[in-house]
């Protein structure tokens, strides 16, 4: 079902926002083990100190209203598409010539990711190419969503965007970027819409994590990374068992409880990002905060677990033995989750048309490195 594109403005009721200040001012605290009350370490997971921190600033001194302005500065549409209630903005630029580039987010992030990401894209330095941007909020995340709503996976979230652009906005040919789920659903794309999809970038590389990947023969960088992939299975995917085989459990409670949602959101921003366990150092707590309370407002925390539970359950996106052939760029930070070498990517990925590894950075790279990011996409998408 395809209806009319309607222009979209984000203004949530203050009634939510009192209902949320009230829940906040009567959270119910757990205890914690004494080491990590007296070492503030994120080994059990998020730390009473931090949380105690971050859940001050959002009681007192957070301006949700601030946040929403941020947003509807952009043109904002919404349409119900193949079922989804499908929110974007549209951010064209002035240039002529400018390329149609789709940005995709991931969990637990949203379309607040990319605040400043999308002016240096649209805009630029000087003779810098430019992009019409187009930024989804994902089928079930955020603004893209109404209860009852029917969940899809990965391959679905694939074709509904294709849809997206090649019907709906007109856009035959375009590029996609993305990173976490956004990097699975862009390299979707290219697998099934090739001739569309004219170029990737990632800044993730959403490789099997399986013994299909690991055939012979291994360099020592590969060997690296089964040892780095075998510790990050044991020791840092517990929210991906719980997120992919009983999301509802999850949902009930995440979706009641917002330092509970903090909490849970909250140990990502830390563990995925260049922090050193102070992740405020590097994103700031109202855009944070930004983004937890979307998921609150929206109550989206639950179907934004689909993802996961869809990958579970369902073959591998790229089946064995074929690869994507679209010009590929990756960037690679040193706080990324997982860092595969490129002798790995490239039995997978095989077009890679630029290789950079940063310096600085972690998994939310459009917050942490905007400036960087937007640099890296057009050394991948000018040559094509």
């Amino acid at each position: 079902m395809l209806t009319t594109l309607k222009p979209f403005r984000l203004e949530v009721h203050q009634s939510a926002i009192d209902d949320l200040k009230g829940r906040l001012s009567r959270a119910r605290w757990p205890d914690e083990a004494p080491d990590q009350t007296d070492e503030g370490h994120w080994r059990y997971g998020t730390p009473s100190h931090w949380l105690h921190r971050l859940h001050h600033y959002w009681l007192h001194d957070f301006d949700w209203r601030k946040q929403e302005a941020s947003l509807n500065v952009f043109e904002q549409w919404k349409l119900e598409l193949a079922s989804i209630d499908l929110h974007f903005i549209h951010a064209k630029a002035r240039s002529a010539g400018s390329k149609p580039l789709l940005l995709l987010h991931g969990w637990p992030g949203s379309v607040f990711e990319f605040f400043e990401l999308i002016p240096q894209l649209t805009h630029g330095n000087g003779g810098d190419s430019n992009f019409h941007v187009i930024a989804p909020s994902l089928p079930g995340f955020g603004l893209s969503f109404r209860k009852a709503q029917e969940r899809i996976g990965l391959n679905g979230m694939a074709d509904l965007l294709h849809k997206l652009m090649y019907e709906v906005l007109g856009y035959k040919a375009y590029y996609v970027q993305g990173g976490d789920w956004g990097s699975f659903i862009a390299s979707a794309m290219a697998f099934r819409h090739p001739s569309s999809v004219k170029g990737i970038h990632l800044n993730l590389l959403p490789l099997r994590r399986d013994a299909l990947l690991f055939q012979e023969p291994m360099d020592e960088d590969a060997k690296r990374y089964a040892q780095e992939l075998d510790v990050f299975l044991k020791e840092h995917t517990g929210y991906q068992a719980i997120q992919g085989t009983r999301p509802q459990t999850l949902a009930y409670a995440l979706n009641d409880s917002p330092l509970g949602l903090a909490a849970w959101i909250g140990e990502k921003f830390a563990a995925w990002s260049d922090c050193d366990g102070r992740p405020e150092s590097v994103i700031p707590f109202d855009r944070m905060l930004a983004n937890i309370s979307l998921y609150w407002f929206t109550e989206t925390i639950g179907s934004s677990f689909w993802p996961y539970y869809a990958r579970l359950h369902s073959p591998w996106f790229i089946p064995k033995g074929q690869g994507i052939d679209v010009p590929t760029g990756y960037c690679q930070f040193p706080k990324e989750i997982l860092k595969p070498p490129r002798s790995l990517a490239e039995r997978t990925y095989r077009h890679i048309i630029r290789w950079h590894e940063a310096t600085r950075g972690g998994h939310f790279a459009a917050l942490e490195q905007s400036e960087l990011l937007a640099h890296e996409i057009r050394k991948s998408f000018d040559p094509i």
